[in-house]
């Protein structure tokens, strides 16, 4: 294992029903395919060695030997091999039979599992050939040499992860023993099934897994029966699914008559911090176990050095993942955005709301956001009281943004310069405005808030606040400047996503073909608070991630940090992963140590910040999500950043 992440594997062979010599062959072959992989668990489908499909022969104990000699065989073919692997075959037990799962590993078999749920209904008939698992009498089963252990209420144990099994049916059940075994402390759940192929089946099946790993908060490995198996009545076509706190990782395809071997890595640490922090879970434990019920069976994982690295896509922007779904979501995080304002604004009456506008990222949104709001209400949009504050080291370029942006949206819009009164204030404080210090430019943003609060007296109206959940992580912003608001839309939305979101808006053309002009030219603009003059040529010289760091990288720490609770060492180790193309590792732990210091520091201003939506998974409300004291040591943090090799 590796950084919390578990690699696991779900194998559909070919079967040839009865065969169980073949059978085990084809497993053979796909079992080390997996291990020079660095698969760590790997499944196969509900009575693979025998085939599902063996219907009255079941009942004949030559049968039975020939699984069992088989399996026998594939112990010791493997037993080179590291991976734990989970076949499924018939076991008689004096004069019962059970549909049951094995797991081996390197020549040892450790124990069984058998069905607890037997269908028998339409075409289904596993009654008439096995027991069910609360039938079941003995607590050890005799198979060749091995005294194995076998029962329902099985967990094998790793270290820190423990992994449990069900068999096809147990999954389609109200309570599933999958559910109870990730009660116990199954962090993954492997399923063999022998699941035939209807119309619309696999749609279902996709939900149901989907939403299995979701509800118990656990990984969920599926591989079902494949081709091979008899199609007299059915027909089977191998499904394989490997899921994670319900997203599916990845999937085979349909239809295609060969072999199947998927591959992923389960996130382990983040199933233990989702479970750490749901309590409704461990409330779930409390009710439906008991201890001394479980039998425990130890397997081994590999070292942190012999795991191979991550398969798995980790994602650059975590808040809004590449998918053939992000346009969607996309929208759904700027109608949640409008429908708080909304709400907001419907509750203490307002006709008007305070803006200010300086034409770049997060004010553009805000402003968009409050228009959208103002529609919804059917309030007019000469109600926004949209401001632009040109200052010390406003460019034309964001001003001429700014004005457009207002005219095009048909809001009210004011210009004032601040410029004289932050000259009268420095003069007033003995600042020698040549220095251009923090106190040159929080002077700036300070003299805007005051603008706008003012503004929002005279016209009985809440000031909407501009600023981002990225500028809060790293306390970005002027603490009573622009800092402070008296609803702040933009609160729960990062700074990588506002600029997917301003995009998708210029895309759809929501507020007209020519302002999306406008926006695009937003989008484009270098991020800067233009709190120092612009250069000889009037562009943009204040650039704010030469000074903090790429957004893309903070926003990724930031969301693997809160999100999922991930330790230092495992942040560097997904970012080298995910941006492997774009930064170094010199260059991640940097700006990594940067988000740390600057995270710990800042939280004073969170503290005290004004209501917004929680918009993603991740906030830093202080009523909301995130809990903090204001003086929280970081020692161990960066202690830890700094410990961690630079070299790639």
């Amino acid at each position: 294992m590796k950084h919390g992440f578990v690699k696991v594997a779900a194998a559909v062979p070919f079967v040839r029903v009865a065969d169980c010599e073949y059978n085990v062959e084809r497993i053979e072959a796909l079992v080390l395919e997996a291990d020079a992989k660095g698969v760590e668990i790997i499944t196969f489908p509900e009575l693979s060695i025998t085939g599902y499909t063996c219907g009255d022969l079941f009942l004949r104990p030559f049968l039975n030997d020939q699984a069992e000699a088989a399996l026998l065989r594939l112990a010791e073919r493997t037993a080179h091999t590291s991976v734990l692997i989970i076949v499924g075959m018939p076991i008689r037990i004096q004069s019962q039979l059970f549909n049951a799962a094995v797991a081996l590993q390197s020549g040892q078999i450790l124990g069984a599992i058998p069905k607890t749920y037997l269908p028998n209904y339409r075409e289904f008939q596993e009654a008439r050939w096995f027991a069910a698992a609360r039938d079941l009498k003995l607590a050890h089963v005799q198979i060749g040499r091995f005294q194995v252990p076998i029962g329902h209420n099985v967990l094998f144990r790793s270290g820190k992860l423990a992994i449990g099994i069900e068999i096809c049916e147990d999954m389609w059940t109200p309570y599933t023993p999958g559910t109870r075994l990730a009660l116990y402390g199954a962090q993954i759940i492997f399923n063999l099934s022998a699941s035939n192929e209807l119309a619309g089946k696999n749609t279902y099946l996709r939900s149901l897994i989907s939403g299995l790993s979701s509800q118990n908060l656990c990984g969920y490995v599926y591989a079902s029966a494949g081709y091979g198996e008899s199609s007299t009545d059915t027909v089977f076509t191998g499904k394989g699914f490997i899921a994670e706190v319900g997203k599916l990782l990845v999937e085979t395809p349909r239809f295609t008559y060969e072999e199947r071997l998927i591959i992923s890595d389960i996130d382990v640490m983040r199933i233990d911090n989702d479970r750490m922090t749901t309590n409704s879970f461990n409330d779930s434990i409390v009710d439906h176990t008991e201890r001394g019920l479980l039998t425990e069976i130890p397997f081994r994982l590999r070292t942190h050095e012999e795991s191979h690295d991550v398969d798995r896509k980790i994602e650059q922007n975590p808040f809004l993942p590449e998918s053939r779904k992000r346009d969607e979501r996309t929208e759904e995080m700027f109608d949640i955005q409008v429908c708080g304002l909304s709400q907001r604004l419907r509750f203490i009456g307002a006709r008007h709301a305070v803006l200010g506008i300086s034409g770049g990222l997060d004010s553009t949104l805000a402003l968009l956001v409050t228009v959208a709001a103002f529609d919804a209400l059917g309030l007019p949009r000469e109600g926004i009281i949209a401001v632009t504050m040109p200052g010390l080291g406003t460019s034309d370029h964001t001003k001429n943004n700014a004005i457009e942006l207002m005219q095009g949206l048909g809001v009210t819009s004011r210009t004032i310069d601040i410029t004289e009164a932050c000259m009268q204030h420095f003069a007033a404080i003995g600042h020698d405005p040549e220095v251009q210090d923090v106190v040159f430019e929080n002077t700036q943003a300070r003299e805007r808030t005051q603008i706008l609060m003012d503004l929002a007296n005279k016209y009985n109206a809440p000031v909407i606040g501009t600023g981002d959940l990225s500028e809060l992580a790293l306390g970005w912003c002027t603490f009573n400047g622009d800092h402070m608001s008296m609803y702040s839309v933009n609160a729960g939305i990062p700074k990588t996503a506002i600029q997917i979101i301003v995009s998708r808006m210029a895309e759809i053309g929501k507020f007209g073909a020519e302002l999306s002009k406008v926006l695009r030219s937003v989008v484009d603009t270098p991020i800067s608070p233009e709190l120092k003059p612009t250069n000889a040529k009037g562009d943009i010289d204040q650039k704010t991630e030469d000074v903090v760091g790429p957004y893309e990288l903070h926003d990724f720490f930031l969301y693997n940090f809160l999100g999922y609770g991930y330790p230092p060492q495992k942040i560097f180790y997904m970012a080298k992963v995910a941006f492997k193309d774009k930064y170094d590792a010199k260059s991640i732990k940097r700006w990594l140590r940067e988000f740390y210091r600057r995270f710990f520091a800042q939280q004073y201003k969170r503290n005290c910040m004004p209501d917004g939506p929680k918009v993603a998974a991740v906030s830093l409300s202080p009523r909301g999500y995130w809990r903090m004291p204001s003086d929280v040591s970081p020692r161990a943090w960066l202690a830890a950043v700094d410990a961690l090799s630079d070299e790639d």
